[in-house]
């Protein structure tokens, strides 16, 4: 299967009066809820490290690509540094759920991201997460510059430390 053959697959980047993210449709499915029907909060960690991956795989650089070393050489991975939820609402099975990630801040080796989980335009979930981009040694490395070109492409909000 390809991806002309399911487009959004990977969700969309939107441009609008609001600035530029990336959307990700998410189904809630009774593996996601607990015995009541409500997403178990597991699955809003899940639902996000999705959105993130494919915000990745949309800009050009998909984690295929950095564990490999074709993007900048070294093979490397983004790991989660650290990561904040605030439950607001609850989620529901069968829910048809939008997860958006907006890039709040580039480091030098590091991304901060906004993501927001909602449903009919109501905030389920925010969350504040910081990225590192490490050699598969573990070691912190620089944001090459195809990387760093390509977040800030698609973030005009994105604050970039000077060289």
């Amino acid at each position: 299967m390809s991806v002309e053959q399911w487009p959004d697959i990977a969700g969309r980047i939107i441009r609008d009066e609001m600035g530029q993210r990336h959307i990700l449709p998410v189904r809630v499915y009774f593996e996601d809820t607990d015995a009541g029907g409500v997403v178990y909060h597991a699955s809003f960690v899940r639902y996000a490290e999705r959105g993130r991956t494919d915000f990745l795989r949309l800009l050009g650089t998909d984690a295929r690509r950095l564990i490999d070393g074709s993007d900048s050489g070294e093979p490397a991975a983004f790991v989660v540094r650290r990561m904040s939820f605030d439950y607001a609402r609850p989620g529901r099975m069968d829910d048809l759920l939008e997860v958006e990630t907006r890039v709040k801040e580039l480091g030098g080796a590091s991304v901060t991201l906004d993501q927001t989980i909602s449903r009919d335009g109501v905030r389920l979930v925010s969350a504040e997460v910081v990225v590192v981009l490490v050699a598969i040694s573990g070691k912190p490395l620089r944001l090459s510059a195809t990387v760093r070109d390509a977040f800030l492409a698609y973030s005009e909000s994105a604050k970039s430390p000077s060289p």
